[in-house]
């Protein structure tokens, strides 16, 4: 019997994320010179930071090569951060096989088809609101909100409420 999202909940170690769809909303501002520039919530950065000081791995998975997303990862604790990844299973297993992780114990959160394969490796296959139906499709938890917007912060909230991390003392500092 398969598990539902809730029930895998407990088990969870690790979250991977994509960025542009997910941490993002999947826009860019071109400027003159060629850069990309996203805006990213402040309440999925807070919900990140946490989940990090509370030990968690987080890995951030993107085929986007931005230094700006790796200055702002590595600002919220993130060090696996595999930018311009053309084939984004290649990183999680990487990540995977550093730290030990087993596909049970993670949850993934992708917004397209670039995460496709890796959504059907882990336990907990997630997507924002927004997502492209196929990712919708294979993923057991569908956020309300939409990329950028939250998403993150809502499954990352979900796990460490239930494994009673979420509201305590280390909460209330970043």
């Amino acid at each position: 019997m398969e598990k539902n999202f809730k029930q895998i909940l407990p088990g969870i170690k690790a979250f991977v994320f994509d960025v542009d769809g997910v941490l993002t909303d999947g826009s860019v501002v071109l400027m003159p010179d060629g850069e990309q520039v996203r805006t990213m919530n402040i309440k999925d950065g807070y919900a990140l930071q946490l989940a990090i000081k509370k030990g968690y791995y987080v890995a951030i998975i993107t085929g986007g090569k931005s230094e700006a997303i790796k200055m702002r990862m590595e600002g919220l604790g993130i060090s696996d951060i595999y930018l311009g990844a053309h084939n984004k299973i290649d990183s999680l297993n990487d990540f995977m096989s550093i730290y030990d992780i087993k596909h049970e114990a993670i949850l993934y959160m992708g917004d397209d088809i670039p995460d496709y394969e890796c959504m059907q490796k882990v336990a907990a296959s997630t997507c924002p609101s927004d997502a492209a139906p196929e990712i919708k499709a294979v993923s057991i938890y569908i956020s309300q909100q939409p990329g950028g917007k939250g998403c993150v912060r809502d499954v990352l909230e979900q796990v460490l409420r239930v494994q009673g991390k979420w509201f305590d003392g280390d909460a209330f500092n970043w």
